[in-house]
């Protein structure tokens, strides 16, 4: 997911730098919610490792 997140940055980057605000206005916010969500994931993720006492994989 966060592979997602930077993938919609990097056209938003594209798409700003081209010219088209509207295409790049509306991948920034697609990436800033894909980020969100992936960093959601990864919290829930390590608090329920911690909690179940498992160490995080290496």
């Amino acid at each position: 997911m966060l592979r997602w997140a930077i993938i919609f940055f990097v056209i938003a980057l594209i798409a700003g730098v081209l010219g088209f605000g509207g295409i790049a206005a509306g991948a920034v916010e697609i990436a800033r919610i894909l980020f969100v969500v992936f960093l959601a994931l990864f919290v829930i993720a390590a608090v329920s490792h911690a909690l179940q006492g498992k160490s995080p994989p290496v």
